[in-house]
């Protein structure tokens, strides 16, 4: 299969790449030539701008395209238009954060989708990131109606997250000490690895999927206290979890990256989110323990976290949570 990947050299794009090579893929790359230029030598390198800088797809074909950095419909816009008739389907990868709400348990693809407020924005942030990736669904799904598949992942996990976001619970537990975890720790919480992510998407473009398809898990119903007592357990770092409770860490804006407070006080339902058609098709999850090991042996160092609390924050957030800290539980 002829593959064109947009992006690809990041994180879930390498995972992307990196599968469909090892299937022996013709896979061609079209990025800027910016992150990782070193990456998959063997892969056809096409240097552009999705952004006003097309013209090295003109007069080329695929048999399909795979848009792993698109957030601007606008800009999707440009490259969906330049393939049509170019590629015979077109893979928007996608988020759950395109859902309107998550007030109930259990959410399926056919729940709404958020709408931008101002069609004309463009910047991204918190607020806009769900509703600018809902209208760039809208746009791959305008242009190719029955030949575009949208997988909407959640956290997206693993060795070569930019993110740092589950990252820095491994390597936080790897340095051992008493570790703030926000609380409660039966709260529920879901995540994909970007390699079991990468696979399954390069499978399901092989066999033609369309629509869209809710990405995380794992299979069973995961909690954070099982998620940190395993990094603490795997890393060897000893260290002693210290249960915050949510409205205490709410009242000093502490926010721990994964973590979400309207989640942990059973306000959202963002980490419960119903992917049985995903998994009924093929998608499959490596224990959490092998996520945990590969992305201790991947990770940077505390101290380089993109994200997190910095060694001084979280000592200052224990010396205030005081008395009231209790091992093993929250108050």
């Amino acid at each position: 299969m002829r593959i064109l990947v947009i992006g690809g050299t990041s994180f879930v794009g390498r995972h992307i790449v990196e599968h469909a090579m090892s299937g022996d893929h013709e896979v061609t790359l079209f990025n800027r030539g910016v992150t990782n230029p070193d990456l998959f030598r063997d892969a056809e390198r096409l240097v552009g701008d999705r952004d006003g800088g097309l013209e090295p797809l003109r007069g080329r074909e695929w048999d399909t395209v795979i848009d792993v950095c698109g957030y601007v419909p606008r800009v999707v816009k440009k490259s969906v238009e330049a393939l049509m008739g170019a590629v015979g389907n077109y893979t928007y990868v996608s988020t759950i954060s395109v859902y309107a709400d998550f007030d109930r348990p259990g959410l399926d693809e056919s729940a709404p989708v958020s709408n931008l407020e101002d069609p004309t924005v463009e910047t991204i942030t918190a607020e806009t990131y769900g509703p600018l990736k809902a209208a760039c669904e809208a746009v791959v799904g305008e242009r190719f109606p029955d030949t575009s598949f949208v997988p909407r992942p959640g956290y997206v996990v693993g060795p070569h997250d930019h993110t740092d976001r589950f990252t820095y619970w491994v390597v936080r537990a790897a340095a051992g000490g008493r570790m703030l975890a926000p609380g409660p720790p039966e709260a529920p919480i879901q995540f994909v690895d970007g390699r079991d992510l990468g696979r399954w998407i390069v499978d399901m473009v092989g066999r033609g999927a369309t629509g869209p398809y809710n990405a995380t898990g794992p299979v069973g119903p995961l909690t954070w206290g099982t998620l940190l007592e395993s990094c603490r357990d795997l890393t060897r770092g000893g260290a002693e979890l210290v249960w915050a409770d949510p409205g205490w860490l709410d009242e000093r804006s502490a926010e721990p990256p994964l973590w979400d407070l309207e989640e942990a006080v059973g306000g959202s339902h963002a980490m419960e989110l119903d992917c049985t058609q995903a998994i009924s098709s093929g998608l499959s999850f490596r224990p959490v323990a092998d996520t945990i090991v590969d992305t201790l042996e991947w990770a940077p160092g505390w101290d380089e976290m993109m994200t997190g609390l910095r060694p001084d924050e979280e000592k200052k957030l224990l010396e205030d949570y005081g008395s009231t800290a209790k091992p093993g539980g929250t108050e």
